[in-house]
């Protein structure tokens, strides 16, 4: 499917680039006749009205000087002067036939092809003048035109070609990149569907039989109960995610105080760490106004204490700090001791359904949480970034301030 968007952008991008070069040169080669063209005639029309006249050898030309000659002829069409120095008027034959042809012609300004002239022909009260042009260089430039403008096309649509392939690539990575992940979340999303799916589905078959006890049975619907708890704990975090990936930038924002959410999740979440024998303790700057979402921020904050709660030493202590970093942007810092996070992992944290210990037992996480919670951010134009140093973990949420202070 890449493959073939990339392709299909380089077929549409060289085609117009071939169109626009095809209109440019035919532009030019049809500027460039028209000029040679009327610079000629201009010329003949000079040479008409005074035909015969010879200029001194130091006059400089007044206007463009092509090969041409002069023919006056009588109101019967018979040759009476010639005048020109550029060709050999001694065959009459020729001069006759030259004479005849542009005579035929209801046309003043023509051309006689077998012959490359170009004619011009004023009707005077005693015959008519004609002067004759000669169009070789003319076509001569024309033809060197074309030459040109094929060689300066060729290369050009070479360099296209690989400017194209190069912007095809550029172009398309975002999008390889979304299908990679899509497939890769419906694999995850796949795996993580399928254990609990098969515990149901043992467990049910279980029941059917008449082999077990009551008290079996019991065990089997508790097995059964939970599992669809939390399948639908994971349904419930994916249709979340995908809502995140799908809303619109524009989502609305307004002032928040921050300061005030975060020790509202600091009070709803202190029961829960009381009951793992953690502690939690904040230091929140006052009145710390952000510009963006309530609801997702606080879905934010919840995220990483419910982090910080699940994966906490025995009888440790869990940090929730938020400060001003400079007059602009805020920090918001959750830490709490715990198995230190390998520097290759702080990213890889981030990705969807990711776990650092696969073979760990269940505990209610399937690897979303840090992942709605970069997307959230990402929509209020801030950075999430995570850092383990000396036992200690935390999570850093960066935000610009709304510089404006709520009563």
């Amino acid at each position: 499917m890449i493959r073939k968007l990339q392709i299909k952008f380089v077929v549409i991008n060289m085609t117009i680039v071939s169109i626009m070069l095809f209109v440019i040169f035919g532009l030019v080669y049809q500027f460039t006749q028209r000029n040679l063209e009327t610079e000629s005639i201009r010329m003949m029309k000079s040479i008409a009205a005074n035909p015969f006249q010879l200029g001194s050898p130091g006059d400089p030309p007044s206007d463009l000087q092509l090969p041409f000659f002069a023919l006056q002829i009588g109101i019967w069409g018979d040759l009476i002067a010639t005048g020109g120095g550029y060709y050999d008027l001694s065959d009459l034959d020729f001069l006759e036939e030259l004479i005849q042809k542009s005579l035929e012609s209801n046309q003043e300004i023509g051309i006689i092809d077998e012959h490359n002239l170009r004619y011009y022909r004023v009707t005077m009260p005693m015959g008519a003048i004609l002067v004759f042009s000669d169009m070789s260089s003319e076509k001569h430039t024309l033809h060197n035109l074309v030459k040109t403008s094929a060689i300066i096309a060729f290369f050009s649509f070479v360099v296209f070609l690989g400017i194209s392939m190069l912007l095809a690539r550029w172009a398309v990575r975002p999008v390889a990149k979304a299908w990679k992940q899509q497939k890769q979340f419906i694999a995850d999303a796949s795996h993580e569907l399928k254990t609990p799916l098969t515990v149901i589905m043992t467990n049910a078959e279980l029941l059917q039989s008449p082999d077990y006890s009551e008290e079996e049975h019991s065990y089997f619907l508790q097995s059964i109960s939970l599992m669809s708890e939390q399948m639908k704990q994971l349904v419930e975090k994916m249709l979340l995610l995908a809502r995140s990936d799908n809303q619109q930038k524009s989502l609305a924002m307004h002032p928040v105080n921050l300061s005030k959410v975060a020790l509202d999740c600091e009070i709803s979440f202190e029961g829960v760490f009381a009951d793992r024998g953690l502690s939690l303790e904040s230091f929140v700057e006052p009145d710390i106004v952000v510009r963006g979402n309530e609801d997702e921020l606080r879905q934010v904050i919840d995220i990483l204490l419910d982090n910080a709660q699940k994966y906490s030493s025995a009888n440790t202590t869990t940090h929730l700090t938020l400060s001003s970093k400079d007059h602009n942007k805020c920090c918001l810092r959750v830490s709490n001791p715990g198995e230190p996070i390998p520097p290759e992992e702080l990213k890889n944290i981030f990705q969807r359904f990711y776990r650092m210990d696969r073979a760990r037992e269940r505990d209610g996480s399937f690897g979303l949480g840090l992942s709605i919670a970069e997307t959230i951010i990402a929509k209020h134009r801030g950075r999430i970034w995570a850092e383990s140093q000396n036992g200690v973990n935390s999570f850093l949420v960066e935000l610009g301030k709304c510089g404006r202070r709520l009563l």
